[in-house]
């Protein structure tokens, strides 16, 4: 009986022991370890990739924000604006909100998606001043996450004319400066050139005074 006591609480001990070590280990060193080399090499990731202008943190290169005119969140003509977001919260919050990411799931071949992107397309044709037929997919089109913060050069490119006059501008400038802000594509083989807006819309901002 004793004997079965004392087997029982070394048991008991080692159990104890292994979890202790285990406790410290994954839940303390291993969590600092990773955040020490995160903070090193890969500090601008690791802490949400914001992007700042004017001494403060105006946003993320990950994530896409509107460019309104405050009244029913609609375009404002001097910013370029993204490509539209399933990613609305309702209630007056607007699209883009990363607490609402996600798709919209309408069926590619469905008629609600079919005329949404209909109507987009005339909106954003009416907006920049262009015939439908130049309008791109990714101006009437949202991202699977909603939260794509990039647009293609085609879709910046037909907005260059519209808000080079809102910002009494060259459109030559504003080109150049869509050229500027336009990433090729990853190691030159993958994905396709992308714009992203925000950092696009700080560099027109300082350009425009």
């Amino acid at each position: 009986m004793n004997t079965s006591v004392r087997n029982s609480a070394r048991l008991v001990w080692s159990a104890l022991r292994a979890l202790l070590v285990l406790t410290v280990v994954l839940g303390v060193v291993y969590p600092l370890a990773v955040w020490g080399v995160a903070q090193t090499a890969f500090r601008d990731q690791a802490n949400g990739s914001d992007v700042r202008a004017g001494g403060r943190v105006v946003g993320s290169a990950l994530i896409g924000q509107n460019f309104t005119t405050g009244k029913d969140f609609a375009p404002d003509p001097k910013w370029f604006q993204p490509r539209p977001s399933a990613a609305d919260a309702g209630a007056g919050a607007g699209p883009y909100d990363p607490t609402h990411t996600g798709a919209s799931n309408l069926a590619v071949t469905g008629k609600p998606l079919t005329d949404l992107v209909k109507e987009r397309k005339k909106e954003v044709a009416a907006f920049n001043h262009v015939p439908e037929s130049e309008v791109p997919a990714d101006a009437v089109q949202a991202s699977g996450s909603g939260l794509d913060p990039d647009i293609s050069p085609a879709y910046a490119d037909i907005q260059t004319a519209r808000v080079a006059k809102a910002n009494g501008l060259s459109t030559a400038q504003v080109a150049r400066l869509v050229v500027e802000h336009t990433d090729g594509r990853q190691f030159g083989i993958l994905g396709e050139p992308t714009v992203n807006v925000l950092e696009l819309n700080i560099a027109l901002r300082q350009l425009a005074g």
